[in-house]
């Protein structure tokens, strides 16, 4: 099989072993399920490293919240200010709450209720809102404190932050390899996630709900309605589908294409080497330079690592507030 100087690629490729330095080959078995040959691969192997890694770190943090002392220590504090950024700045205002004045009371307000001045409608509108409405946007947690509405969607929200946060990771580390650099992963996520977002939806539309939600309401003519609202409901389905598609790929092209920088650059070094180069004496020049470059592209990686984490779970979220609140 071809090693490390026949492959750049190898960070970013699937395979059936491991290489360690040396060209030593730890080759992953085969699983004879009787119907099927099932081969493990180095990604499937990563894959569960990183989900074995996020259960083990939250289940520590988990157990020293649950005993009502606040988690002590650099590294604890490490993952709960991420978990609690992700809450924070993440999911809730993507996803939001859902509460808004309803346009029959607004109208109301204006038609036959109360008679205000101008300057009691707010920049909207709409008229001020009742202390019992005060109190319901607060314990919805529209404040800083409290339970949020969206908190429900958490979960899954911070499982897409802190898996694709450790497959990166784990990329970054010699002889291992970037699961989130192929398109089958990173396809995967995308899908997973595409379903849970039309799982929300129909969970909180209804079924028929949630799909007719893909038309924005508009005050059209029958005629018209006829003849435009299947157009845009076709045209909105398949922006679910190349939305949840851009999904992948933007996670896919990021990482693969970070390690494919590094393996350029420290190419450069092997063919300054090599007995065909012309001029043999830029070696000890090409070399220091490939070295530091791959150092700071490396730096530079690890920073991705963690900013297309947050994007991807940022645009779940995204995707969960469109589908949950379409209006």
């Amino acid at each position: 099989m071809a090693g490390h100087g026949d492959d750049v690629f190898h960070h970013i490729r699937d395979s059936a072993h491991f290489e360690l330095p040396g060209g030593t080959l730890i080759e992953l078995p085969s699983l004879n399920l009787g119907f099927h040959n099932f081969q493990l691969t180095k990604f499937m192997v990563l894959q569960v490293v990183a989900g074995l890694l996020v259960l083990l770190i939250f289940s520590g943090l988990a157990k020293h919240i649950r005993s009502g002392r606040p988690a002590r220590g650099w590294f604890w504090n490490f993952w709960e200010l991420l978990a609690v950024a992700i809450r924070d700045d993440v999911a809730r205002p993507a996803i939001g709450t859902g509460h808004h004045h309803d346009e029959d009371h607004h109208d109301a307000a204006h038609a036959g209720g109360p008679h205000l001045l101008d300057h009691d409608y707010d920049k909207e509108g709409y008229p001020p809102l009742s202390d019992d409405e005060l109190l319901v946007e607060h314990n919805h947690g529209i404040g800083t404190t409290g339970t949020h509405p969206a908190d429900k969607y958490l979960p899954f929200v911070w499982s897409c932050f802190f898996y694709v946060l450790f497959c990166n990771l784990l990329g970054a580390i010699p002889w291992l390899g970037s699961a989130t650099g192929h398109i089958a992963v990173t396809g995967a996520l995308a899908l997973v996630t595409m379903v849970y977002v039309i799982m929300s939806g129909s969970e909180k539309l209804g079924v028929a709900g949630f799909w007719k939600s893909l038309v924005p309401s508009m005050d059209l003519p029958g005629v018209m309605a006829v003849l435009l609202k299947p157009m845009i409901w076709i045209i909105e389905f398949f922006g679910l589908l190349i939305k949840h598609g851009v999904l992948a790929v933007r996670l896919f092209a990021n990482i693969m294409a970070g390690h494919t920088v590094i393996a350029v650059i420290l190419s450069y070094i092997a063919v300054s080497g090599s007995p065909d180069f012309p001029y043999p004496s830029l070696y000890w020049l090409i070399t220091p330079a490939s070295v530091l470059g791959q150092i700071g592209i490396g730096m530079l990686e690890l920073f991705v690592a963690f900013l297309q984490a947050y994007v991807f779970a940022f645009l779940a979220a995204l995707f969960i507030g469109t589908a949950v609140h379409p209006h």
